[in-house]
């Protein structure tokens, strides 16, 4: 593969190089995607955390919140989820209409159960005509704006549907297919199927198709990319707690030097302005550094830390205790070696809970609840 890969189009976006951050819930906000195009320089393409279609069209107040995007953040990009095509097409009009966003992307990949059992996220593609019902709305009320999808390549190893989903996609007008190498089933556990992300590409050649999974380093991108043929790839877990991984991306797909790996000094710089990001985004400086508790562990991966501190560094409430916890590193260790290498939730081989008979028929599409549509995400 030649080191700087074709750009990717969106649309009416040039995506170069051909990097996309993805949504993931309670992490990817405002103050995640500042961080992540800051270490890239504004290069690649930087979609929210998940909103609910019928959350969006209701106007609920977090949900605002969360499709408000950085005067700096071109193009804008908003994840939808729902399961009803009337609700999407509601959304999407209302994005369209009053310019929320510049690009939409439709999640088909969540493996959560209380999605599934709904008939929601990684389990909608197995009912083919509602899967080609809501991509049909939702391309028809986005006007001008592309819309993209994600998903997943199928229930389970007896239940697969990504090249059906794939090219009833095409004939439908979406953009471009991010495809999420594991089943439903699998969750996060094993490891992805490139494979399938080849296969998909060689299937649906009319449109981009980007790989994901298992993309924890620069390497593992530019690998994807010459053993698939994919487009561009989606990177999500392999960020938690290391944002400056765009800049890697950027640099190998470049061709330029690989950035130096930051030392701990340079990670707790970042941790304490991810944390002030987050309370200003918030509004308030402790509500900020509670949400950024959950990163820590990320962060400090590989570090010599004792316990007792990395304890108290996960329930500090304000900048202030934050900052004198990370004094209290010794800020001269190198980066680890192995630390790159699975982060977040790597469950799998689970039963996928579905609604009732779910199974027997792909086209048969009663039973659909619009309760699936929870304010969860994931892919």
């Amino acid at each position: 593969m030649p080191s700087q890969p074709q750009p990717l189009s969106i649309g009416p976006h040039t995506v170069q190089p051909p990097v996309v951050l993805a949504p993931m819930a309670g992490i990817t906000n405002a103050p995640f995607r500042t961080l992540c195009r800051e270490f890239s320089g504004g290069k690649g393409l930087f979609v929210s955390e998940m909103i609910t279609t019928r959350a969006l069209v209701e106007r609920n107040e977090k949900t605002m919140q969360l499709i408000h995007f950085d005067e700096t953040e071109k193009p804008r990009s908003i994840q939808l989820y729902g399961v009803d095509p009337a609700t999407v097409g509601k959304a999407v009009r209302m994005i369209a209409e009053e310019d929320l966003a510049d690009h939409i992307d439709l999640n088909f990949g969540c493996p959560v159960p209380k999605v599934t059992r709904k008939g929601g996220g990684s389990a909608l593609p197995y009912k083919r005509p509602l899967l080609r019902a809501i991509l049909r709305e939702a391309v028809s009320g986005a006007g001008d704006l592309p819309v993209t999808m994600k998903m997943r390549k199928g229930i389970n190893d007896e239940h697969i549907t990504f090249l059906d989903a794939g090219r009833i996609a095409v004939e439908e007008g979406v953009t471009a297919i991010a495809l999420h190498g594991r089943t439903a089933a699998q969750h996060y556990g094993g490891t992805a199927d490139w494979d399938a992300i080849a296969r998909l590409k060689e299937h649906v050649p009319e449109i981009p198709v980007l790989g994901n999974g298992d993309i924890w380093s620069a390497a593992d991108a530019v690998r994807m990319m010459a053993e698939t043929g994919c487009d561009g790839v989606v990177v999500g877990r392999g960020c938690l707690g290391r944002p400056w991984l765009f800049g890697d991306l950027v640099a190998a797909f470049e061709g330029t030097g690989a950035p130096k790996a930051p030392d701990l000094r340079e990670v707790s710089r970042v941790m304490l302005r991810h944390a002030t990001l987050l309370g200003e985004w918030i509004g308030d400086e402790a509500r900020g550094v509670i949400d950024f508790r959950k990163h820590v562990a990320w962060y400090l991966k590989g570090f010599a830390v004792g316990s007792e501190l990395r304890k108290r560094l996960a329930i500090t409430s304000s900048l202030a205790e934050l900052e004198d916890g990370l004094g209290e590193l010794d800020l001269d260790q190198a980066w680890p070696v192995g630390a790159d290498g699975p982060r977040g939730r790597t469950s799998g081989n689970n039963r996928v809970v579905l609604p009732d008979g779910w199974l027997k028929d792909p086209y048969d599409c009663a039973g659909i609840s619009e309760d699936a549509e929870l304010d969860t995400s994931g892919g």
